[in-house]
């Protein structure tokens, strides 16, 4: 397998997904989401897009899209297929870390994450779908041809203080790797209202008991 990836490629883990039946847009999308990031926090980002709904930023392939306000009104998606797939790769690439002797692989940079088309395959109707009469000839219509759309994504790892990356992507990591995290609470779960404290509900009890007791007491006199 050939990868895309025009630096050294010594030091580095690949591992690809091929011919995927899922658009080569939003594969991308999700590839710049998660690029020069840590494995653990890549990984966080996808399992908040595939469990809890969460939208990814797309800066790019966005016309006609709507804005959320989780992203402060910027354009995005919820490509929860795509995020699953991506979300494989690096798993087979974590687990190539391992059999190559890296310990931890989770603490490992993806340098390299891309996602491009492979091939456009036409759909074609059946003979039986297109055999209409026309005019008692029995002739066909011609009907509109449909292409499916095959992608790939390539996901590279490797240790930020290998001397293989270049300056400019160092400096990228490190910045991306101090820029604070922000939590994306859900709409759902902010209306909810907290659950009572075991010693509050066993408070309340208490004070009806009292008041039953002294309701008792008054009927009696």
């Amino acid at each position: 397998m050939k990868y895309s990836y025009n630096l050294d490629k010594k030091d580095i883990t690949f591992a690809h997904g091929k011919d995927l039946n899922a658009s080569f847009k939003d594969l991308a999308i999700v590839c710049d989401a998660i690029r020069y990031r840590n494995v653990g926090a890549a990984m966080a980002i996808l399992d908040g897009v595939i469990n809890d709904g969460r939208p990814i930023e797309y800066r790019k392939y966005n016309k006609y899209m709507g804005s959320r306000s989780e992203l402060q009104g910027r354009k995005g998606r919820y490509p929860m297929k795509c995020a699953a797939i991506v979300k494989k790769v690096i798993i087979n690439a974590m687990a190539n870390a391992k059999n190559n002797g890296q310990f931890d692989p989770e603490s490992m940079v993806i340098v390299h994450a891309a996602a491009n088309k492979t091939l456009v395959a036409s759909r074609v109707p059946s003979k039986g779908v297109r055999a209409v009469a026309t005019g008692g000839s029995g002739g066909y219509t011609t009907m509109r041809r449909s292409n499916l759309e095959l992608a790939k994504v390539e996901i590279g790892i490797c240790s930020p203080e290998k001397k293989e990356l270049g300056d400019r992507m160092k400096r990228v990591i490190s910045k991306i790797g101090k820029a604070p995290t922000k939590v994306i609470v859900a709409k759902n779960d902010a209306k909810k209202k907290p659950a009572p404290a075991k010693a509050q509900t066993e408070h309340a009890h208490q004070h009806k008991d009292e008041k039953k007791e002294v309701a008792v007491q008054a009927a009696k006199q």
